[in-house]
C-alpha cells in the first residue's frame, strides 16, 4: 500500500520509498527525513479540497508532503493494538 492511501489517523510501518530513476533526488529526501524500512508512520491530517498536501508523522517529527511525494513511499498498515505496543 503507498502512504497517500493511509486513511487519516491509521498506523502503518514504512516498507520503503520508490525511486523513479538512479539519482532521484525526491526519494534520497525523503530517506534522509526518516521515510526508511522498520520506522512507524502516521497520516496526521490531509488539506481539504482533494487532500493535499497531507500532515505525516513518523517518530516524533511531523511534515506535510504532497500526495505525489507520498505516494512513492510504500507501507504496511498496523492494527491499533499492535501501534500501542
Amino acid at each position: 500500500m503507498k502512504l497517500d492511501q493511509l486513511r487519516t489517523g491509521d498506523n502503518a510501518v514504512v516498507d520503503g520509498v520508490q525511486a523513479s530513476h538512479a539519482d532521484d533526488l525526491i526519494a534520497r529526501r525523503l530517506r534522509d527525513l526518516g521515510f526508511v524500512a522498520g520506522e512507524p508512520v502516521r497520516i496526521v491530517a490531509r488539506a481539504p479540497l482533494g487532500g493535499d498536501p497531507l500532515l505525516v508523522s513518523i517518530g516524533f517529527t511531523r511534515f506535510a508532503l504532497r500526495r505525489s511525494e507520498a505516494a512513492r513511499i510504500t507501507v504496511s498498515p498496523i492494527k491499533s493494538a499492535e501501534a500501542a505496543a
